[in-house]
């Protein structure tokens, strides 16, 4: 499974968090990163590598999610990548 490592580029050191993402309020700042819950907590291998730069040059990373204790085969297709 290939999910973005944020829900949105990097923002201003001075911004606590994002406070909405595409009209859709983040109450919290946890909420900006719920893309990397599903990794996190199924158990699952989770490699991120980068994935490329926005047209101010900001970075975005790609989560490589792989099955159950498949840690080696998500390590190496993030070294391929």
């Amino acid at each position: 499974l290939l999910l973005p490592s944020a829900q949105v580029f990097p923002f201003a050191k001075e911004t606590p968090w994002p406070r909405s993402i595409e009209g859709v309020a983040m109450d919290t700042y946890h909420r900006w990163m719920e893309v990397v819950v599903p990794g996190s907590l199924s158990g699952c291998p989770v490699a991120n590598v980068q994935a490329g730069f926005n047209a101010e040059g900001l970075p975005m990373g790609l989560q490589i999610i792989g099955p159950h204790q498949a840690d080696f085969a998500v390590l190496q297709l993030a070294h391929a990548y």
